[in-house]
């Protein structure tokens, strides 16, 4: 059995507002990656990026589809409105919210 991930962000709301930039497709996200974690889950600020820790390796883009599946999980969309604009093959990733607000964000990453 895994354990569920959590879904709410530990980040303040201030924070929050610095890694997510307007699009003109909907909000990027700024993202620090760690995978190969014990769970998946928000863990925090990375500089100026939100830190997820993710369970799933980094092998042949494991770790990216799980990172999309666990940002689309959290906000409660669909995974086809989530998508890597940047970084790949890095831990700095760049991603797309497509039509997502800033207030839907916070809404449910905001304990």
């Amino acid at each position: 059995m895994t354990a569920t991930p959590s879904r709410r962000s530990s980040v303040k709301e201030e924070d929050l507002k610095l890694v997510l930039r307007d699009h003109p497709e909907g909000l990027e996200l700024a993202v620090y990656v760690q995978p190969r974690a014990s769970k998946t889950r928000w863990a925090g600020l990375h500089g100026d990026r939100i830190k997820v820790a993710l369970a799933s390796p980094p092998v042949d883009g494991k770790a990216n589809r799980a990172l999309v599946a666990f940002i689309a999980s959290s906000l409660g969309v669909s995974r086809s409105r989530v998508r890597l604009l940047a970084g790949a093959s890095s831990r700095r990733k760049r991603v797309l919210l497509e039509g997502v607000t800033t207030t839907a964000v916070l809404r449910r990453l905001i304990p």
